[in-house]
């Protein structure tokens, strides 16, 4: 079973890293702009690390527990589309920034979470077994949302999705599983480095997406980034909240809540592009900074608290 201990080395600093180097970033986006084809890679390296600090009994678990993965799955796809719909009637949204608001929102949830959910001492293999239940359902729940809330229809590449979230999420884990079970008395020492690894591998990722979307994000309008932001916090708050209805623990209440509000802005962006406008990608590539941030002060906040709610 994962060990939960207090949060030391760098995971005090999770936060200040992340802020640190994307403001680097932004100065000098030479330095972490070319690691955009190594985002993928870094992401699996991180999951390869889970893996070793997880045992196949965690996943058992997580799915004999199949109300909390029904709970997430409903929430992930009614909170944030309907949260976008709201953000833009009440802020008024121009209709380009609503229709990228609403492709995030119809998304699935994003391999970035599973790495939050690590960091947050929250439970890992549930977060793994949502992301791959929800990628497995974008093909039919996004295109349905889309076309429901902006009568647009829009298609999916679903073996592009899948090849993706094998290779990032699925093979890695299972490497770090496997490798676990061979030399479990051998793996402390690794175990002990990885959060900090992860850290500093996840916080150079969101350098890395700075650093591509700069010229976006110092031109965007305030507007886009209030939206954005609001709608990344509704699915955090909602989500915890809405899961600590159905009286589902904190732990729990943790991993849905991450879940729900990191989406797949990626897909999200390529959406937009391919069937809207280049300003519709706009929400989908402020999102992917914007989650990654409060993912990082969650983590922290989450991680310092999970021995006492345990």
């Amino acid at each position: 079973m994962q060990q939960i201990t207090k949060p030391q080395g760098l995971e005090r600093y999770f936060p200040l890293i992340a802020a640190g180097l994307s403001g680097l970033a932004l100065l000098r986006p030479e330095l972490f702009s070319w690691a955009g084809a190594f985002i993928a890679p870094a992401l699996g390296l991180i999951m390869f690390g889970m893996g070793m600090t997880l045992d196949w009994e965690d996943f058992k678990g997580a799915a004999a527990r199949w109300p909390s993965i029904l709970i997430g799955l409903s929430l992930q796809y009614s909170v944030m589309p309907l949260a976008a719909v709201t953000l833009g009637a009440v802020l008024g949204l121009p209709r380009d920034l609503l229709v990228g608001l609403v492709l995030v929102g119809a998304c699935p949830g994003g391999t970035a979470s599973n790495v939050i959910a690590y960091l947050a001492r929250a439970d890992v293999a549930l977060s793994v077994l949502l992301t791959l239940c929800s990628t497995v359902l974008a093909p039919l729940a996004t295109p349905a949302l889309v076309e429901w809330i902006l009568g647009h229809r829009i298609e999916i590449d679903f073996y592009g999705m899948m090849r993706s979230v094998f290779w990032i999420v699925v093979f890695p884990l299972m490497d770090g599983l496997i490798l676990r079970r061979l030399l479990r008395r051998h793996l402390a020492p690794v175990q002990r480095a990885l959060p900090s690894v992860s850290i500093l591998v996840i916080s150079l990722v969101i350098a890395c997406v700075m650093a591509l979307n700069r010229e976006a994000i110092l031109a965007f309008p305030g507007l886009a980034l209030l939206a954005v932001t609001a709608h990344n916090l509704l699915g955090f708050g909602l989500g915890y909240g809405l899961t600590r209805l159905f009286r589902r623990n904190k732990t729990e209440a943790r991993t849905i809540a991450i879940e729900v509000g990191m989406q797949n802005s990626g897909l999200a962006v390529a959406l937009a592009v391919k069937h809207f406008t280049v300003l519709a990608a706009l929400p989908g590539a402020l999102f992917s900074l914007i989650q990654n941030m409060t993912g990082a002060v969650l983590a922290r906040r989450w991680s310092a608290r999970s021995t006492a709610d345990r």
